[in-house]
């Protein structure tokens, strides 16, 4: 891994905090993600790559956008492993390498479309909360 590698990884360990060496790779987290027969690579996935130094291939993978953060696969890991934070932490990642950055809550009632569901909402605010 390159030194940029490891500081990207370093940062998407930070906002995962957790132990990605916990994954049995048992694949209960796909099973249960709403979005798997879109992703090139699945949440059971990730632990293996982030562990392995492979960020640049999580990076490039059209699985950070189509991931509903809806935690299903959170819900679903018997070792708490956490899968949807670990993608949450790449798509971070990317966004802040593009220059983007982080919404804050103020700014988000002129951008609400009176038809989103709020269970969205929350779960926006909770992952962005870090």
């Amino acid at each position: 891994m390159t030194p940029d590698e490891m500081k990207v990884r370093d940062y998407i360990l930070k906002i995962y905090d957790g132990d990605v060496t916990k994954c049995m790779h048992c694949g209960k987290c796909s099973a249960s993600c709403p979005a798997y027969g879109e992703m090139d690579i699945k949440p059971h996935q990730f632990p293996s790559y982030v562990a392995h130094g492979e960020i640049a291939a999580l990076m490039d993978s059209k699985t950070i956008w189509e991931c509903l953060g809806c935690s299903a696969c959170v819900e679903r890991c018997p070792r708490g492993v956490k899968p949807g934070k670990l993608i949450d932490g790449v798509r971070q990642a990317v966004i802040r390498q593009r220059g983007g950055s982080h919404l804050y809550p103020e700014q988000i009632p002129a951008m609400v479309d009176p038809e989103t569901p709020q269970q969205l909402l929350v779960s926006v605010l909770r992952r962005e909360r870090k």
